[in-house]
């Protein structure tokens, strides 16, 4: 099936590879995946769906797999991937599926899955073995319904779920919002609600993403937001992707601030109410927020990369809160689960309590020199890994997502693509000279960034 069970989510292009055969039978035994506490809650599942044309076929094609097998559905419709998440959790469904390909390009969709409490399914926790079923199955289109279907309405108890974050609604802001024509649409009335001026680019739901890429992480698609931000004299701007679980912010100046600044920049306030409790942020990260973390008070926790690697870590410690550097930020008191939603709440509220400007606020993390992401293509990965391990035998070196080598000015990560055929390196150094000289020494070995 082309390789579209994925580390985190079922995703391909349709109908070639993602198609109604394929989601019926994804319904269908999605059940197996489900544990006896699960179970014990119905069994029911939410689902719901993106904006893609196909999504509303691969929605029905789904509801009808896991009826036919035995499972209720709630269909929640039209809804962005937080929306599922907290639908699952809030309704005490067993579980709950999202028809969705996140920021990919128009032709792409697929599954984002999870068990009861929004609990994630990923790779290792069911995905895998989900793939061996759906290969072998003879489930069949034709299965008659053994469960039943309702449609719900949960906007309005998702609506007062997020205002009730709200700390203060003022001094008034003036707020840029990028939906790319994703389903950050539906967010216009709750932040219209947030007592800011509001600023809305490209709120029309259309997945064929008519003005850019709905992937906040390439710069290219913040072009029009920054000049937005500057044009209009907003205090920030809030660029999201195409399932609205991501947001990357914009400064007053119209800069792009990572999301590892913003992961610092917000841990302590909830340190503040929680002293002593764990963050959890992705080995991407840089320095400042293991140190802006520990310097408020708390434990701060490396993960590797990954939605469920991060939530599965922050139930077990406990953690209020997390981030990663992709845009992903997690709330306990939201199942654990990303909200690019919540994180806007709580960056208002942190700038109306400071009176600061975000470009202010952040500078003082902005102690060291990254170089973002760098994508390679490799076609030895593990052993790109094992000849990186041998030339730099010398530093403090670890294995938790791929491979981290660290010493005392400087320190660089290549891990393993979980979605692509590539080698991604984040290098970050305590001088601009040092990680351009460290980087061009990777790139040696590495090759040509594409």
């Amino acid at each position: 099936m082309a390789g579209i069970f994925k580390a985190y989510d079922v995703r391909g292009t349709y109908p070639d590879q993602v198609n109604e055969d394929i989601a019926f039978k994804v319904g269908y035994h999605f059940f197996d995946l489900l544990d006896e506490d699960d179970l014990a809650r119905g069994p029911v599942v939410v689902v719901s769906r993106d904006m893609r044309s196909h999504s509303v076929p691969l929605a029905r094609a789904l509801a009808r797999g896991l009826r036919a097998r035995g499972v209720r559905v709630i269909d929640i419709g039209l809804a962005d991937t937080p929306l599922n998440y907290f639908a699952t959790g809030h309704l005490g469904a067993s579980g709950g599926i999202q028809v969705t390909a996140s920021h990919n390009p128009a032709v792409y969709n697929g599954f984002k899955m999870s068990r009861r409490d929004a609990i994630p399914v990923s790779r290792d926790t069911g995905i895998g073995l989900l793939e061996e079923l759906v290969v072998a199955s003879t489930a069949s289109t034709d299965l008659e319904p053994r469960a039943g279907e309702e449609a719900r309405d949960v906007t309005a108890a998702y609506r007062e779920h997020i205002l009730g974050h709200v700390e203060a609604d003022s001094p008034r802001l003036k707020l840029v919002a990028d939906a790319a024509n994703g389903m950050a649409t539906t967010y216009l009335p709750i932040l219209e609600r947030l007592n800011v001026e509001l600023v809305p680019l490209y709120f029309e739901l259309d997945g064929s993403f008519p003005n850019h890429e709905a992937n906040p992480l390439k710069p290219e698609n913040l072009v029009d937001i920054e000049a937005a931000v500057r044009d209009r004299g907003c205090d920030l701007g809030v660029a999201f992707d195409g399932d609205a679980d991501r947001a990357m912010f914009i400064d007053e100046n119209g800069n792009a601030v990572s999301a590892d600044m913003i992961t610092a920049l917000l841990a302590p306030r909830f340190l503040r109410v929680e002293p002593g409790a764990a963050v959890v942020y992705d080995l991407r990260s840089s320095w400042a927020t293991k140190e802006a973390i520990e310097e408020a008070g708390g434990k701060a926790v490396r993960e590797r990369v990954g939605h469920s690697f991060m939530k599965a870590t922050m139930r077990k410690l406990g953690s209020p809160f997390g981030g990663e550097l992709a845009g992903h930020f997690y709330y306990r008191s939201n199942f654990t689960a990303d909200s690019s939603l919540l994180t806007v709440v709580h960056l208002l509220n942190h700038l109306r309590e400071t009176g600061g400007h975000l470009s202010q606020l952040v500078a003082p993390l902005k102690r060291y020199f990254a170089t973002g992401e760098i994508n390679f293509r490799v076609e030895d990965k593990d052993g790109m890994i094992r000849h990186l391990a041998e030339l730099f035998a010398d530093g403090d070196t670890d294995y938790l997502d791929g491979i981290t080598v660290q010493y005392a000015d400087w320190w660089f990560n290549v891990r393993p693509s979980n979605t692509e055929p590539l080698l991604r390196l984040v290098l970050e150094a305590r001088t601009g000279e040092l990680m351009e000289e460290k980087e061009a020494a990777l790139l040696e070995h590495l090759g040509t960034p594409v």
